[in-house]
């Protein structure tokens, strides 16, 4: 094929926003008179590309838009200090069934147990499957929807909010609202329950939560909303992952200096 019809090709697959048809169809054409592929063969191939391409660009997206931290996937979870209930659970967790549910997954436990670590991981396999996922700390979404709510914009708000299939608060025990604080965030998890998931750590148990919402009758309806359709682990470690970590740190210096 000569360059101007090459070109034309090139600027027409473009328009019909075929990129990696058009980046790969001179490649594919030579590999394709090479092997002698029928012309189904090669236009399967190049189809093949596209989709591919396509869904990577798509998870890289939503990577992007999650705001998830990068380093926190399962690759990276030291599953051997799991409780057992934990590693028993976060196979059919990452397959995303429970989003198709619109269930919530609680997790609870003291600081640096792992609890943002796992849910993360979850997170990322969720998008790994297509789903719209969004990490944040809690206190960030209630200054959110606060500001939201001042400025009478709270409905669209939340409207934006519910494009996500799921949203991660992490650590809502660090949360101590105001009124207004606390109302825009019970209304958030009201308008998820039963339709969209939501995924929470907390360092409070149930019984502390009346800390979050002051009013103990708001303080049971959000808890009912979110334990009705829920799976619920607690991170029983004896000892904080990341006080371990700073202990390894510190006896693999002080080795080097005896060396």
């Amino acid at each position: 094929m000569n360059n101007s019809k090459t070109e034309t090709l090139s600027m027409l697959l473009r328009t019909l926003r075929l990129p990696t048809f058009a980046s790969m169809h001179q490649e594919a054409t030579a590999r394709a008179e090479r092997e002698g592929w029928t012309f189904e063969r090669f236009l399967q191939y190049l189809a093949e590309q596209e989709v591919v391409e396509r869904e990577t660009r798509r998870r890289e997206r939503l990577l992007k838009q999650s705001d998830l931290p990068r380093e926190k996937t399962l690759d990276l979870l030291n599953l051997e200090r799991l409780p057992v209930k934990v590693k028993r659970q976060l196979p059919s967790l990452c397959e995303g069934t429970f989003v198709e549910r619109g269930e919530n997954v609680l997790c609870f436990g003291l600081p640096g147990r792992g609890k943002t670590h796992v849910v993360c991981a979850i997170g990322h396999e969720l998008i790994a499957r297509n789903y719209r996922v969004v990490f944040t700390p809690t206190f960030k979404l209630v200054q959110r929807l606060l500001k939201a709510k001042k400025e009478l914009a709270l409905e669209q708000e939340l409207r934006k909010l519910d494009k996500y299939d799921v949203v991660i608060l992490d650590d809502i025990g660090y949360v101590q609202q105001d009124r207004d604080e606390m109302e825009v965030l019970f209304t958030f998890l009201g308008e998820r329950y039963e339709r969209r998931s939501v995924i929470i750590t907390s360092n409070l148990v149930f019984s502390q939560w009346d800390r979050i919402f002051k009013d103990p009758l708001t303080t049971a309806a959000a808890i009912d909303r979110l334990v009705h359709h829920a799976t619920i682990f607690e991170m029983t470690s004896k000892s904080s992952y990341r006080a371990d970590e700073a202990k390894s740190r510190n006896a693999e210096f002080v080795k080097r200096d005896e060396e």
